[in-house]
């Protein structure tokens, strides 16, 4: 039952070549388990099917995780050359259901599942040979090349437990057994659930750049704060405890439901949980292929909505106000049961690390006198995530927590059945949107402290200095003045290195349709914010697009995060496209300016923006006219003018 377990490599140690073998080692059983989980996919045919609509089919996520490796070990520089530039195109973005996300009908034409297994074994090769070959000095660091390997393992164990939830999403046809991925058995009747006191105590949160296992950058800086005594419940809320919520009409009376709620049920019509699945008037429980028998003593899996529709329900009953608990009062809640000071719970002691492929009863694994305080399901917390007090980004991975500080994405807790690696570790911070399904459940509490717990939102300073710029001097206003002039026809243009898209905007003013992309979605998140709300805080400046003309015109931008130099197939037909921070982000200019001709229509333009420093700007309009002089037999269906 437990030949799927595995635990991280420290970064530190004695011996290079024995820390080589630990990772390679790592990096193979997590590159096994993730294709041994597509096995319950019952056939080729299932990957092009989706599991819901807000997620891509399967074939994307079975090709993603091996193309991030190449990405990141790309804009590294650690490696040179591609694999196949348009797997590590089209598998590149589109996984937390952003605004950016490409999630169309009809934007890719999705390989054969074949191709995508051999692309598989090419990166496997490949990282399986940098790990032995690569120079590494211990202890492993963030600059350091080894760390960009330890980000991709990382990254396809969180990929591992997503796509689990996927495949349980999955209608029953299109799913088969596999004989390894043993259920639990022990199912019965629920304990009687109750509230148990957790004392006053002061929480410290977050890590040193020392420590020596791989961390995400959410998890590094400093956060205190002095949480109060409060109440929590012994068990996770279980199916038993959660029928009660669904007989009483729980789904159908909208008092105990807010306006995300609300939008929710009208979108999914839902009316139980996801993996209830009502047979002849009996409900069964979906567990990763197949229907059983109610397990009433095993938690509920459910979204952040509907747990907070049951604690308003309940408050309702009791009088008593029930919430979900914040990040902080977690970490109490561990200390209380004195398990803070440990670093890795084993299996024995939890129901985590693939130590069963479903959840197990709410009192199976008690952390003294409370059940499942880390495992079984992860825990829905009431915390928006943030940035602690010296959060940083990682340059490899500039936008994987940024994005969700957004008071939108809510922190899970604890861990779940199907968590391994860094997710089980005590400083594991993961957050999803609300109304997302994981393998997710809840405790409640009751608290003296109600208030939004994001306490410290980290602003980006670089963010808000970009955007400061952007939309309060003309600089971006003149560059498109001065691009405008060169534009035949009006229909179609691309903003490349659209940063806060105030040049997307600006173009909108003339074109039918713009597509503003830009590599980092810490800098489109911005446009995306103005098309939402229309006027943004942005430090001491308001940015207002009703005074800035923009307001009758937002909905003809759309906003992507695409890399320029791999720009996804559907970035196509375009009449006009004006290139900006091009020395930033255009790691190879030769090819850039050797392909985006394909982009673009007959007789279409293409405008490059250069830095503004005059010794950057000679330089570079130096080695672009080299450049053209090379390639323009490439042009000659479109005009090629040096602004």
């Amino acid at each position: 039952m437990r030949e799927f377990s595995t635990y991280p490599p420290t970064l530190d140690g004695k011996n290079v070549e024995f820390k080589r073998q630990e990772i390679r080692e790592y990096f193979h059983k997590t590159f096994d388990l993730f294709e041994k989980i597509f096995e319950v996919l019952k056939d080729d045919e299932v990957f092009y099917q989706k599991s819901e609509p807000t997620r891509h089919p399967m074939i994307f996520y079975f090709g993603h995780t091996a193309t991030f490796f190449i990405n990141k070990l790309i804009l590294m520089k650690i490696i040179q050359e591609r694999i196949n530039p348009h797997f590590e195109s089209i598998f590149a973005v589109g996984v937390d259901e952003m605004a950016w996300d490409d999630l169309g009908e009809n934007s890719h034409k999705w390989p054969k599942v074949s191709e995508v297994r051999e692309y598989r074994k090419k990166v496997r090769t490949l990282v399986d040979e940098l790990i032995i070959h690569m120079p590494l000095t211990l202890p492993i660091t963030q600059d350091s090349g080894m760390w960009i390997v330890l980000m991709g393992i990382e990254h396809e164990r969180i990929h591992i437990e997503t796509s689990l939830v996927l495949h349980r999403q999955m209608p029953l046809e299109f799913v088969k057994e596999v004989a390894e991925f043993h259920i639990c058995q022990e199912v019965g009747e629920a304990p009687k659930n109750e509230m148990l006191t957790v004392p006053s105590t002061q929480v410290k949160l977050g890590k040193e750049k020392s420590h020596n296992l791989y961390g995400w950058d959410n998890e590094y800086g400093n956060y205190e704060e002095v949480v109060q005594e409060f109440q929590a419940s012994k068990y996770l809320v279980s199916n038993a405890e959660f029928m009660e919520f669904v007989a009483c009409g729980g789904y159908e009376n909208l008092d105990f439901w807010d306006d995300e709620g609300k939008k929710f049920l009208d979108i999914r019509k839902a009316k139980h949980p996801p993996f209830w699945v009502l047979e002849e008037g009996e409900y069964r429980y979906r567990t990763l292929s197949s229907h059983i028998h109610m397990p009433q003593n095993w938690p509920v899996d459910v979204n952040a909505l509907e747990a907070e529709a049951f604690c308003r329900y309940k408050s309702q009953k009791e009088g008593v106000i029930y919430s979900l608990p914040s990040e902080a009062e977690y970490a109490a809640l561990c200390r209380h049961v004195e398990i803070e000071s440990q670093e890795i719970i084993e299996e024995k002691d939890a129901n985590h690390n693939l130590s069963y492929f479903s959840s197990t009863p709410v009192d199976k694994f008690m952390f003294k006198e409370f059940g499942d305080v880390l495992g079984n399901v992860w825990q829905w917390s009431r915390t928006p995530i943030f940035g602690f007090d010296g959060f940083e980004v990682h340059e490899a991975y500039d936008d994987f927590s940024t994005p969700t500080f957004d008071d939108k994405h809510a922190l899970i807790k604890g861990s779940s059945w199907a968590s391994s690696g860094n997710l089980i570790m005590k400083h594991a911070r993961y957050a999803f949107r609300k109304h997302f399904y994981q393998n997710a459940g809840f405790r409640y509490v009751i608290s003296g402290t109600l208030e939004n717990e994001n306490k410290s939102h980290f602003k980006d300073a670089e963010i808000l200095k970009i955007c400061q710029e952007d939309y309060t001097s003309n600089f971006k206003t003149e560059c498109v003045q001065i691009a405008l002039k060169f534009a035949n026809k009006k229909t179609k243009a691309l903003d490349l290195g659209c940063a806060t898209g105030r040049s997307s905007f600006e173009l909108a003013k003339e074109f039918e349709k713009v597509e503003g992309v830009d590599f980092s979605a810490r800098f489109i998140q911005v446009g995306v914010a103005l098309k939402e709300q229309e006027a943004l805080a942005c430090g001491n400046t308001l940015i207002d697009l009703k005074k800035l003309g923009y307001d009758a015109i937002k909905e003809k931008v759309a906003f992507y995060q695409g890399d320029a130099n791999n720009l996804k197939p559907n970035f196509n037909s375009y009449d006009f496209i004006m290139a900006t921070n091009t020395k930033e982000r255009l790691y190879e200019p030769k090819q850039f300016l050797q392909e985006v001709h394909n982009r673009i229509n007959k007789e279409g333009i293409l405008v490059l923006i250069l830095p503004k420093e005059m010794e950057a700007l000679s330089a570079l309009s130096e080695y672009f006219e080299l450049v053209y002089e090379e390639i323009k037999e490439s042009y000659k269906a479109c005009v090629f003018r040096k602004v």
